[in-house]
């Protein structure tokens, strides 16, 4: 049996404004490869259909964009100044892989 593919992503809630809540988490891809998972939660491609969208929540339809996180930082779709939690199962590869910083025991670089 292989193991799931899985990489580390921003994830946006669009459901409620173009802001939404944020977090750079890690995705599991289906066997397929064409949904994929967080949280206990499965999402799909809207395929380009979206509007400021580009994955949907297969339970609820709710809207979210989904995208490799930059080594900027600047992941918001719209900017904005809303924080973006990171998970602590991924903030050393995060902070240390994606952002280029160094990591410091027990905080954020």
């Amino acid at each position: 049996m292989s193991t799931p593919r899985t990489r580390i992503m921003y994830i946006e809630d669009k459901s409620g404004s173009l802001n939404g809540p944020a977090r750079i988490g890690r995705v599991v891809y289906s066997k397929s490869g064409r949904s994929i998972s967080y949280d206990g939660r499965t999402f799909q491609s809207l395929s380009g259909r979206g509007f400021k969208a580009n994955y949907f929540e297969t339970e609820t339809g709710d809207h979210f964009w989904i995208s490799g996180p930059r080594r900027d930082g600047q992941d918001r779709l719209y900017g904005g100044t809303q924080p973006v939690v990171v998970d602590a199962d991924v903030a050393e590869a995060y902070w240390t892989s994606i952002r280029g910083l160094k990591a410091q025991a027990g905080t954020k670089p």
